[in-house]
């Protein structure tokens, strides 16, 4: 099963509410996407760290509902 854009932004959201989210669905199949997530919360934190921090987020939909991840995180510019 598919998971969808609006969903993933969702949880992202939920976990880290200022963050700026933005999904690219890469084939067009629900399964392959990219995300760009920048967050405050993130400052400080390593790039693994972040991520990790985007996984949890995702309550263990990766790798099942959401197929494949091309993340990207950092701090917003204007932080």
């Amino acid at each position: 099963m598919a998971m969808d854009a609006g969903e993933i932004e969702r949880l992202i959201k939920e976990a880290l509410p200022d963050a700026r989210v933005t999904i690219e669905d890469l084939r067009g199949d629900g399964d392959h996407y990219a995300a760009l997530v920048q967050s405050t919360a993130f400052e400080g934190k390593s790039r693994v760290q972040q991520h990790q921090m985007v996984y949890k987020a995702l309550q263990g939909k990766m790798g099942g509902e959401l197929h494949a991840l091309a993340l990207q995180t950092g701090v917003p510019e204007d932080a």
